[in-house]
């Protein structure tokens, strides 16, 4: 990878000072109003010392209160590995000044894919049936029906918090690379529309399938007919990917993540996952989505953009970025 892609911590930071406000609120582009973020506000390589947050930013509230006030909008990736509990979402509505939003990824089991036993709740833990308790890993079609119940209600009870303040953007239901185009696998997102109920909900594929020549405009036209937000992706282009789509398809919510474009490491297996998004964007390739940005703008009410390469000060430093171009171009 060149190092202009990955020229370290200073450099980057350098670079991102250089735009320090422009991301600090959300923007207005036509009718559209416009959220850049990241997709982490604690990846260990983020909160090492000297790197996004000064000095005094020792705490876990003190980084959330930093970073809320650099940035309008986090998306939060660690309750697909945990369920989140009520108390963690009260904590981040306390934390976060009233014009914040969280994005929320659903956690593993509600899009088919496995968690570990150890990391469920202790409530949840003591329900399941004998043959699943030494298991390292289980599945969601796994449990009995009350328990998979009980996953989506203490997830849905944990965002109450901030789904009545207003501070509640989009539940992230992002599939598999093995969730493939098929009846069974739209029946699957529509139940999980309709399990999450008046929560917002955006959709994130895994696998280029669903918009190769045979499958893009029915994916298109089913997630139009449930209103449901595409997450448009910049990602590596491997045999698998999801090539740089353009589709709005609710007029409430477009979502933009932006995962980086280092190929040699995105399905590698064994690494640090830190190391897949390790990945600046130059001026250029941000500028590739600013006409689509301000497309997405046109067509829906809200737009969130979020870097996930979240490598250090790489995923902050573009979000600032990104921010300046769309606004010096709207």
């Amino acid at each position: 990878m060149a190092a202009t892609h990955d020229p370290g911590p200073e450099v980057a930071a350098e670079r991102g000072e250089e735009h320090a406000g422009a991301s600090r609120h959300p923007f207005r582009i036509g009718e559209g109003t416009v959220r850049v973020g990241t997709a982490s506000w604690t990846d260990p390589t983020m909160t090492a010392a000297g790197v996004f947050y000064p000095p005094d930013a020792k705490t876990a509230e003190e980084r959330l209160r930093y970073y809320a006030d650099q940035f309008p909008i986090v998306e939060v990736d660690a309750t697909y590995y945990a369920l989140p509990n009520r108390r963690m979402g009260e904590v981040w509505l306390e934390r976060t000044p009233p014009e914040f939003t969280f994005d929320i990824k659903a956690h593993a089991l509600m899009t088919g894919q496995p968690s570990e036993v150890k990391r469920l709740p202790k409530e949840i833990r003591e329900e399941l049936p004998v043959e699943l308790l030494d298991k390292k890993r289980i599945y969601g079609r796994d449990l009995p029906p009350e328990l998979y119940d009980a996953i989506w209600e203490q997830f849905l009870d944990a965002l109450k918090p901030l789904h009545s303040a207003g501070k509640l953007g989009a539940v992230f239901l992002q599939y598999p690379r093995w969730f493939f185009p098929s009846n069974e696998s739209r029946d699957a997102i529509v139940e999980a529309r309709e399990r999450l109920g008046d929560v917002s909900t955006a959709v994130e594929f895994r696998n280029g399938s669903w918009f190769n020549e045979k499958n893009a405009e029915r994916t298109i036209r089913f997630l139009e007919k449930y209103e449901i937000p595409f997450v448009m992706v910049d990602e590596p282009q491997t045999k698998s990917s999801l090539p740089p789509i353009m589709a709005v398809t609710s007029p409430r919510l477009a979502v933009v993540r932006f995962h980086g474009r280092r190929v040699e490491t995105w399905e590698a297996k064994g690494i640090p996952v830190v190391e897949r998004f390790r990945y600046l964007y130059d001026d250029d390739e941000l500028g590739e989505w600013v006409p689509r940005v301000r497309e997405a703008a046109a067509a829906a009410r809200d737009v969130h953009v979020l870097m996930n390469n979240c490598y250090a000060n790489y995923g902050t430093t573009n979000a600032r970025e990104l921010a300046a171009l769309l606004q010096s171009e709207a």
